[in-house]
């Protein structure tokens, strides 16, 4: 049988990346994010993949979104196998506690990072469920944990990941009794267009990235327990 997967942020980046992996790995793959229309990278994934791939426009931000997209999905199939949280925003990073602070762009990025991706997680749940996968990755970050915390700043960013982290641990909690599992993974320090412009700095780029990630996802169960696993794109277990 062929497994149906869930992208989240597909339209560039290590979404597309990912998309691009699970398209090879012979899976259906339902892409979906903003302006997926003006996405070269989609365009060319839907030549190379024309009846496995679909694209979705979502704003995990937005209720009715969320809702417009679950019911499109619905059209086409009845179950999913695995649903892949990418979607993420960053957030200023240099404010400091002695400075001012912006709480209405932290706010922003808490709805994006931990609840947009609760929006998916629970408006799929059903098709999840249904299907033989059962499995939710979640893109998290180091950034998300507590205990090895040495930054100053990332307010919005740091904090939205460790909330993510709880949010996975209550959902693993919930649906685990039905077979389903939660997988946290840190992507590593991905060349993306999250502060705005491409940072060429950073190690891995989102294919490279992917392609762990991709690698981790094909032995999950190797990392699965009675909690979700939270590991980084070697399979390093990270402190929560």
């Amino acid at each position: 049988m062929v497994k149906t997967v869930c992208v989240t942020g597909a339209a560039r980046g290590l979404g597309l990346a990912l998309t691009a992996q699970m398209l090879k790995r012979g899976c259906t793959v339902y892409a979906a994010g903003l302006d997926m229309e003006d996405s070269e990278g989609i365009r060319l994934l839907l030549q190379a993949y024309p009846k496995h791939l679909r694209v979705i426009e979502l704003d995990i931000a937005d209720d009715l979104s969320v809702a417009l997209f679950t019911e499109t999905i619905k059209l086409d199939t009845d179950r999913l196998d695995m649903l892949i949280n990418n979607a993420a925003i960053l957030g200023n990073i240099t404010d400091h506690v002695r400075g001012p602070l912006n709480f209405a762009e932290m706010a922003e990025v808490f709805n994006v990072n931990t609840l947009g991706s609760l929006r998916v997680t629970h408006a799929l749940l059903p098709l999840l469920l249904a299907g033989a996968g059962k499995l939710i990755v979640d893109i998290s970050s180091e950034a998300g944990s507590i205990e090895q915390c040495d930054r100053h700043g990332w307010f919005a960013y740091c904090m939205s990941k460790s909330a993510l982290n709880m949010q996975a641990r209550l959902v693993h909690n919930g649906i685990k009794d039905e077979g389903g599992q939660v997988m946290l993974i840190h992507p590593g320090w991905v060349q993306s267009y999250m502060s705005g412009e491409l940072n060429t700095a950073a190690d891995l780029t989102p294919e490279q990235s992917a392609q762990h990630i991709a690698a981790l996802i094909d032995r999950h169960k190797d990392f699965m327990g009675d909690q979700p696993a939270y590991v980084d794109y070697k399979g390093d277990d990270l402190p929560w």
